[in-house]
């Protein structure tokens, strides 16, 4: 437990390093062509060392309900400003869809009592926050992967992309949308799941209801909430600021692995 523990450790401090950079009010350093090659460099590593030393399908560290933190703070938007988000909480999100298309050879709409119909993985992990805290919780969901193999992928498809109801800045161009984008590694891991339960209930609004991504091995930014369209993609760059996430297209690191 003990090299566990050192490990993740070190992982966390190479993998903030971008983050914090941001959060620091350094935005010029992170915007130069220089730092951002360097960051990248040191993102790949951490990616590389992280996998190398724990492999592709070693599980996050899992919790008893004992454990559970008595307060669960919410990440980033607690309430979209969305007319269509509203609409869809009003009805107790009865007539929302999570559309999953892109490179697939079956696109679909899924309801979500279709989602809660298939099978379901249970898992008391903790969240880790870019800001600093860290808070333990229980979710139910189903895996992604399974998601993934019934839609069938592409043979070009590297990446799947998390399209999100909340706008979290207000942009013309609509680059303010959130979204996030993980690999194929992390998409089929056992613990990457499509969450629709927190600690035993359905999703509350400012967790992410009624379905959002619990990626175990990554910092909290990764975990998109609000989830409303899956796509899988053979690259990001085409996708608003070409790094692959809301927060990535403003210097964080696209891996964020812990």
């Amino acid at each position: 437990m003990s090299r566990l523990i050192t490990r993740r450790r070190f992982l966390i401090g190479s993998t903030l390093t971008a983050s914090a950079l941001g959060l620091s009010g350094c935005d010029a350093l992170v915007e130069s062509d220089r730092t951002k090659s360097v960051l990248k460099i040191a993102e790949g590593f951490s990616m590389k060392t992280q996998r190398f030393l724990l492999g592709d399908k070693a599980l996050a560290r899992e919790f008893s309900e004992a454990d559970l933190s008595p307060i669960f703070r919410s990440n980033g938007t607690s309430m979209p400003d969305n007319p269509q988000y509203l609409d869809w909480m009003s009805r107790q999100f009865s007539t929302w869809n999570l559309d999953v298309g892109g490179l697939v050879e079956k696109p679909a709409q899924f309801s979500l009592a279709q989602l809660k119909a298939m099978p379901s993985r249970t898992q008391i992990t903790r969240h880790d926050c870019v800001e600093g805290w860290s808070a333990i919780g229980k979710w139910t969901g189903l895996p992604l992967g399974a998601l993934l193999q019934s839609v069938g992928l592409k043979p070009e498809a590297r990446y799947i992309v998390f399209h999100c109801a909340d706008e979290y800045e207000k942009t013309l161009d609509g680059s303010g949308w959130y979204y996030e984008s993980i690999d194929l590694v992390d998409a089929f891991h056992p613990q990457t799941i499509l969450a629709y339960s927190m600690n035993g209930r359905d999703l509350e609004v400012a967790h992410g209801a009624p379905l959002r991504l619990r990626v175990e091995r990554q910092l909290g930014y990764k975990q998109a909430k609000y989830l409303t369209r899956i796509e899988a993609v053979a690259d990001l760059g085409r996708l608003y600021g070409g790094s692959g996430g809301f927060w990535e297209d403003r210097g964080y690191e696209w891996y964020a692995g812990i």
